[in-house]
């Protein structure tokens, strides 16, 4: 099985996340993606506004509407910390025998791979799909594998590297739409719209639960 893995805060889960994990998806010929809401994200400062179970109902509510998308609730059955490595391992078991996952990220945070938790094990596990993102310049990608304890081999084909376990590291262009779920919160708190910027779904939710400091939010 191809299965894409779309892991996020998703604090609310907005177009460009749905956006880029269809786009990629299809592109990669993937059966499916999962978007799996982290419990804890060990990189944020601090908890997420929204609960798990919040995000994890407005992450439904967002991919109704895709055959193709569908949430997953892993990192909330944990305690602790959300750690990647943890995630993959156990949809290894989840999916067994042999699943082949792409581990769909963006540029900023692939820059950032070092910190995660058992970093070097990740690429045991899944191919590694990045996105290039805004302020994150892809032109400082080979100076930047050359840093990493994984040594990752350059491909015949552009934007592509292989690792000593098989696994590839793709780079990707998708289209980036420029929504912010720190500014979808920011406009809700304030009173403004979010329409065209969430699925209406999760609009709707967002308004009934009164998340964010609602104020009646059109």
């Amino acid at each position: 099985m191809r299965l894409g893995i779309f892991g996020g805060t998703f604090d609310p889960i907005h177009l460009g996340h749905l956006r880029l994990a269809e786009e990629v998806g299809e592109e990669l010929g993937l059966e499916r993606v999962y978007l799996i809401p982290a419990a804890v994200p060990p990189h944020k400062g601090g908890r997420p506004i929204a609960s798990f179970q919040d995000r994890l109902v407005m992450v439904t509510l967002a991919t109704e509407e895709s055959p193709f998308l569908e949430p997953l609730d892993l990192e909330g059955r944990r305690p602790g910390l959300s750690y990647s490595i943890e995630t993959l391992k156990e949809l290894h078991r989840l999916f067994a025998p042999d699943p082949d996952l792409y581990f769909i990220l963006g540029m900023d945070a692939f820059y950032e791979i070092e910190t995660w938790h058992e970093y070097t094990k990740l690429f045991d596990y899944a191919h590694f799909v990045v996105i290039p993102r805004p302020g994150a310049p892809s032109e400082q990608l080979d100076t930047f594998l050359a840093t990493l304890e994984v040594r990752f081999t350059k491909q015949e084909q552009n934007h592509l590297f292989s690792g000593p376990s098989g696994k590839e590291l793709i780079f990707k262009q998708a289209l980036l739409m420029d929504i912010s779920s720190t500014n979808i919160r920011e406009r809700v708190a304030a009173g403004k719209s979010i329409r065209f910027l969430v699925p209406r779904k999760v609009r709707t939710y967002i308004r009934e639960k009164g998340l964010y400091g609602t104020h009646g939010i059109p």
